[in-house]
């Protein structure tokens, strides 16, 4: 049996590990004491972005997936190239898509003012990316909105059709203490983020890869709900799939004609700028925009769960909230330096 004096290093390091493990957990009161406007602050901030233009909803809740995808959810994606790493911003995934840069830079100045040099960008993000979802959900629309056709609702929400918005919707608490990376990973970026044209079982490998299930990864496509696409990446469905609505494919093939276009168009066409369940009632009539959002509904695995969230809204919002959280919480390799930048685009 040992003795106690040949145990007391053994407790030393057991608790020394132990308050490091703590130490390393996210907290939703990690900026309680030094930060406590924190949550109102970011807040205020998406509320005046979304309303000059819901669209920047989508643009920050696709730079947080794409943030934690790769390498975790450090803000890497928000760094620009140096002699030293190439920016994530011109990885495959991201070149001519991913946006919203600007409005973190500018949500991050608000919080340095407020509380200089304590709360990472990857925390603005996160939070801004819960804020976003929040404020899209319950938008409200004058009357005349509702009754015309999709592309004169594109052409007007961005000239400020909105009324007004309240919080609604899924929300999730968001837990904190993230570090900020001191590098950008532009290979990682274009290796490890989910194509267009990916197929289900590509998907689920990418998603369990980052430690989410393929229910978590059904749930996390709903983002989808919002947002838009460019033709170069549906191209090749509206002209040459056969699991797709005909009507839908045509009304697709006159924004896309055959050799190319830089048009947009949104990858739920039936709520376009609404955060709701439109997005699997659109996979379930076979109007999925890109390839890897009808791979959902295909005949597949997760079939049976688009059909529950397509007449089940709040099973879709309980399962999203809770697969962010989860994202959310990927970190970093173990022995990853990190800091609090002073402002996001580059190291301090």
């Amino acid at each position: 049996m040992a003795s106690m004096a040949s145990m007391i290093p053994r407790l030393a390091l057991a608790l020394w590990l132990f308050s490091a493990l703590v130490s390393a957990q996210l907290s939703s009161t990690f900026y309680s004491a030094t930060c406590p406007n924190l949550q109102q602050v970011v807040r205020s901030a998406m509320t005046d972005v979304v309303r000059q233009n819901p669209r920047n909803a989508a643009f920050i809740l696709r730079l947080f997936f794409h943030d934690c995808f790769v390498n975790g959810c450090d803000a890497s994606i928000l760094l620009d190239g140096t002699p030293a790493f190439a920016s994530e911003k011109f990885a495959n995934p991201n070149r001519n898509s991913a946006q919203g840069y600007e409005i973190i830079d500018a949500i991050k100045a608000r919080v340095e003012a407020n509380c200089p040099a304590t709360v990472s960008c990857a925390d603005v993000l996160a939070l801004a990316t819960r804020d976003g979802v929040a404020l899209v959900s319950n938008l409200k629309f004058p009357d005349w909105y509702r009754k015309v056709r999709t592309y004169v609702r594109i052409y007007v929400i961005n000239r400020t059709a909105v009324v007004s918005m309240q919080l609604g919707g899924p929300t999730w608490t968001v837990r904190l203490g993230r570090r900020d990376s001191l590098a950008a990973y532009q290979e990682a970026a274009s290796r490890e983020l989910p194509a267009p044209f990916s197929d289900l079982s590509v998907l689920i490998s990418m998603f369990r890869d980052k430690g989410l299930t393929p229910r978590e990864m059904a749930a996390l496509s709903g983002a989808h709900t919002i947002g838009q696409a460019q033709c170069s990446q549906f191209d090749d469905r509206i002209y040459n799939d056969r699991n797709i609505n005909a009507t839908f494919a045509a009304l697709r093939r006159r924004t896309c004609p055959p050799g190319g276009s830089s048009a947009l168009a949104p990858l739920d066409g039936e709520t376009p700028y609404q955060f709701d369940n439109g997005y699997y009632r659109e996979l379930v009539a076979r109007r999925g925009l890109l390839q890897s959002d009808q791979a959902l509904f295909n005949g597949g695995s997760q079939d049976a769960l688009v059909r529950r969230y397509s007449v089940n809204g709040a099973a879709f919002a309980r399962d999203f909230a809770a697969a962010m959280v989860k994202m959310g919480a990927i970190r970093p390799p173990p022995g990853t330096p990190g800091e609090v930048r002073l402002v996001c685009n580059r190291v301090n």
